[in-house]
């Protein structure tokens, strides 16, 4: 029977992850699909996708993910997952070739070499974990999970059969009698090597100093009809290893073992991501594990960054601005105002990622964070007319807004980006103030880019941010989003003056 189940580095509970209904909708508004299409390149055998859609419910399950994950960064312990993982990708390749020989004792050939393979890779990954002296729940739970499995009679008889299988199949010597078409296989006796004897007769022709004609043969992992003959033969000759052989491939619990093939695939999981942010360490960015509580809604994170686009431009400094996101107290909803191009949404966004992927129980792009659990991220993103919708974007858009509104709780994050910009100003600051009320009674934490000034100023919970712009040229963008009171200042006749659209301008003669 198999070995019992053993721990998951992901979650020391059954906690259960959460029910990703939202992330098809927010990995588009947040680009978090550009995160997971980046850390999943390279890796699609391990199917990881799945892992960046089931967010956590419990903060001691995101503590015990965030421990193995900070673990997986000492570099000790690094190099002996890398080394388990590698010996696990040769042991499925010789998995893959067995499942595609089309002769049979080729198949138990390459089913013998995945056991041998999968026997050493866990006996190492055993030791090599208790050597390390590993602290996180979830790395010493696995350490003692494997020693136990590698002490079990399954995992004994496996290395006892491998090793015995290998010595006896190694120790068959057979002679072929070759009479016209025919071939005879019997067991070797001593009679000469013929070999030999054809290399001393051709050694002869050897000239000295002439060209050698190298090729490079195909590579054949088949056998032909001739050598399937031969091999029957030797079968019947030596029935007695090659039935062990076929023995060991019925036996089911054999390997591998599920727990050691979750281990593989979770820890991959976590790999892909650290290795996702290791170009921005090197560009001078900070990355952090946060601090997730449940209790309260506050949230504070400084130095936070929008990860696509710093995935995108952070192997050069200075491109990727950092802000500080704050709700402290009774503040529940940041409203962001300012001009166009200046940093508003990638700030939306940034609020939005953080505490998902804290859920997630992975680092977040930041100096420090203290994150509020939040049971569902929302996001009200202005959406284009489609064809194929008899909704028009305003319609869209109030249909979504009504659904996310029945959906929040008091432990949702709500990001709203331009919301209603397609209407006039009075239905825009109209219908911004429903929805921010609405937000505001349910409890819910939220942020509202919007050209509406007046809803940053609609309830002591809701906090005025601000798009700056450089003081000595308006027209210069610093993407730094500040508290401020929200002052209608958009910069346009800065702006037009810049490239040349002045009404003076436009008024008078042309010129070449």
């Amino acid at each position: 029977m198999p070995f019992l189940p053993g721990p998951s580095i992901l979650s020391g509970s059954d906690a259960p992850a959460g029910p990703g209904e939202e992330a098809a909708e927010i990995f588009t508004d947040l680009n978090l699909g550009q995160v997971v299409g980046a850390a999943v390149r390279g890796r699609e055998g391990y199917d990881l996708a799945p892992f960046f859609s089931a967010p956590l419910q419990d903060p001691a399950a995101i503590v015990y993910r965030q421990r193995v994950c900070a673990e997986l960064e000492d570099p000790g312990v690094r190099r002996l997952v890398d080394a388990f993982a590698a010996a696990m990708r040769a042991v499925h390749g010789s998995i893959e070739r067995s499942r595609r020989a089309g002769y049979r004792y080729q198949k138990l050939a390459w089913h013998l070499d995945a056991a041998a393979l999968y026997s050493a890779a866990v006996e190492r990954l055993a030791g090599d974990l208790g050597a390390a002296g590993v602290r996180s729940e979830g790395l010493r739970a696995l350490a003692g999970y494997l020693v136990a499995y590698t002490s079990s009679e399954p995992f004994r008889w496996l290395v006892g059969e491998v090793g015995a299988l290998r010595a006896e199949l190694a120790r068959i010597s057979y002679a072929l009698a070759i009479r016209g078409p025919r071939i005879a296989v019997r067991r070797y006796a001593g009679e000469p090597d013929y070999s030999a004897e054809v290399e001393r007769t051709f050694e002869r022709f050897r000239q000295a100093g002439s060209r050698t004609y190298d090729f490079e043969a195909r590579p054949h992992e088949g056998v032909n009809p001739l050598e399937e003959q031969i091999l029957d033969q030797v079968v019947q000759l030596w029935p007695e290893p090659f039935a062990r052989l076929r023995a060991l491939a019925e036996r089911a619990d054999a390997f591998p073992d599920p727990t050691v093939l979750r281990f593989e695939r979770e820890v991959q999981f976590l790999l892909a991501y650290l290795d996702l942010l290791a170009p921005l360490r090197e560009a001078g960015l900070n990355v952090c594990f946060p601090t997730v509580v449940a209790e309260r809604r506050e949230y504070s994170a400084h130095d936070a960054y929008d990860l696509p686009l710093a995935l995108a431009l952070g192997h050069r400094p200075g491109q990727v601005v950092p802000n500080d996101i704050l709700l402290s107290g009774n503040e529940r909803v940041l409203v962001v105002t300012g001009p166009n191009q200046g940093g508003k949404t990638t700030f939306a966004r940034t609020m939005g990622q953080l505490p998902y992927l804290a859920r997630l129980g992975l680092p977040v792009p930041g100096r420090d964070a203290q994150l509020p659990l939040c049971d569902r991220v929302f996001t009200l993103f202005e959406q284009a007319e489609r064809s194929e919708s008899l909704r028009g974007r305003l319609e869209g858009e109030l249909v979504r807004a009504r659904q996310i509104l029945r959906a929040a709780s008091p432990r949702s994050l709500l990001v709203l980006n331009e919301s209603f910009s397609g209407t006039s100003l009075h239905d825009a600051t109209f219908l911004g103030r429903a929805v921010l009320d609405e937000i505001l009674r349910r409890g819910a934490i939220a942020v509202y880019v919007t050209f509406v000034d007046e809803l940053s100023r609609i309830d002591p919970a809701v906090v005025s941010l601000v798009s700056t712009v450089s003081p000595e040229d308006p027209t210069v963008r610093t993407f730094r989003v500040v508290r401020a009171v929200a002052d209608g200042r958009a910069f346009a006749t800065a702006i037009a003056a810049k490239y040349g659209l002045t009404y003076a301008r436009l008024r008078g003669p042309a010129t070449a």
